[in-house]
C-alpha cells in the first residue's frame, strides 16, 4: 500500500456524476464504487450515523480522485484506510455535538434487506444494541475494533488506517474486544427468537395488556427515546419493567386509533416501525437477553428516519 498523499483532492464531482459522462466509468470510479457499499459500512459503524457516512464518502471519493493509482497496490485497503480517516475525524466532531444533543442520542435506523439479517456476524455488528456499545469506546479503539473484528483486517492493515504501531494495534484490539464483551447483549438472539418478542409486544400494545407486556420485558428493562428535541421522548433512560410498560402503553394509547405498528427489518434485525395519520413516526429496535427484551430504543427524531423510505445496502464484502 502506497503512503502517497490521500488528502489532495482535484475533483469536487461524485462517483454518480462520473458514471454519467457518455455512460462510461473511469477506472478510479468503477473502483470506487466496486467497495462502495464497504466503506459506507465502514463509515456507518464508526459513526452511527448514515447522514454522516454519507458525508464520509463523498470526502473520500475526493480524496480518492487525486491519488496516483499507479502505486496503490490494494484498492480495497487503500480505500478503507481513507475512510477510516475521514471517520475518525468526524467521529471527534459528532462527540462535540452529541454533547449539545436534546435528550438521549440514538444511532440512525436503516431499513435493510433480509441478506444482511443473513449475515449473522454483519446483522449483529449493525444492530443498534451494538452501535450503542460501541459509542462507549474511544474513537481510535471503535475504529480497530470495528475494522479487526468485522471487517477482519490484518493488524498491518489497520495500523496505517489509524496510525499507529501494530503492535499498538494488537494492544487496542485486546482492550476493545474486552470492553465490549462485557457490554454485548448476551449470547445470540436468532432473528425467530426476536420476532416472536416483538409479535407478543405488539399484540400486548394493541390489545392494552399490560401482563402480557410485562411478560415479555426483562425485570430490568431499559428504554431509550430520541427525540432529537423536535419529538416528544422520554430525555433519560427510563428502567424497570413496570415503569417502561405503563409508559409504553400510556403513549401509544393516546394514538392507538390513528397509528399503526408493523414489523421491519432495522439494522438487520427484526424492529417495529409506528406511523401516526399514515406517515412514519418512530421506529422501535429492541435487544434480546436470555429470551427477553432488556433494551427499548425508540427513533422519533425526523432528522434520523429518512434512510426508512428504502433499504440500505451495506456489505463485509465476504466471498
Amino acid at each position: 500500500m502506497t503512503s502517497g498523499n490521500d488528502d489532495h483532492a482535484r475533483d469536487t464531482t461524485g462517483p454518480g456524476e462520473q458514471h454519467a459522462r457518455g455512460g462510461r466509468t473511469d477506472p478510479a470510479t468503477e473502483a470506487f464504487l466496486a467497495h462502495r457499499n464497504l466503506l459506507f459500512t465502514v463509515a456507518y459503524e464508526m459513526l452511527g450515523s448514515a447522514a454522516d457516512a454519507e458525508d464520509v464518502l463523498q470526502e473520500t471519493w475526493l480524496r480518492w480522485t487525486g491519488v496516483d493509482r499507479a502505486a496503490v497496490r490494494d484498492e480495497r485497503a487503500y480505500l478503507v484506510r481513507i475512510t477510516t480517516r475521514q471517520a475518525l475525524t468526524r467521529l471527534r466532531t459528532l462527540g462535540r455535538r452529541k454533547e449539545s444533543y436534546v435528550g438521549s442520542w440514538l444511532p440512525e435506523p436503516l431499513l435493510t434487506a433480509p441478506d444482511v439479517a443473513e449475515d449473522v456476524m454483519l446483522a449483529d455488528s449493525v444492530s443498534m444494541a451494538m452501535l450503542l456499545v460501541l459509542e462507549t469506546l474511544a474513537p481510535t479503539e471503535r475504529a480497530v475494533f470495528v475494522l479487526r473484528e468485522v471487517f477482519a483486517l490484518g493488524y498491518d492493515e489497520i495500523a496505517e488506517a489509524v496510525d499507529r504501531s501494530p503492535a499498538a494495534v494488537r494492544q487496542i484490539a485486546h482492550r476493545a474486544r474486552a470492553h465490549v464483551a462485557d457490554r454485548r447483549p448476551r449470547g445470540t438472539v436468532s432473528q425467530a427468537e426476536t420476532r416472536s418478542a416483538l409479535d407478543a409486544f405488539q399484540r400486548a400494545v394493541e390489545t392494552g395488556d399490560l401482563q402480557g407486556l410485562l411478560d415479555v420485558l426483562a425485570p430490568d428493562v431499559v428504554l431509550v427515546g430520541d427525540g432529537g428535541g423536535v419529538k416528544q421522548a422520554v430525555l433519560w433512560p427510563l428502567s424497570g419493567a413496570d415503569k417502561v410498560a405503563r409508559l409504553v402503553l400510556a403513549g401509544l394509547g393516546r394514538v392507538a386509533g390513528s397509528s399503526s405498528l408493523r414489523r421491519a427489518l432495522v439494522n438487520g434485525r427484526p424492529a417495529l416501525v409506528m406511523c401516526l395519520d399514515g406517515e412514519l413516526d418512530t421506529v422501535l429496535a429492541v435487544r434480546m437477553d436470555d429470551g427477553l427484551i432488556t433494551g427499548l430504543y425508540a427513533v422519533r427524531n425526523p432528522e434520523k428516519l429518512s434512510r426508512m423510505d428504502a433499504e440500505t445496502a451495506l456489505s463485509r464484502e465476504v466471498v
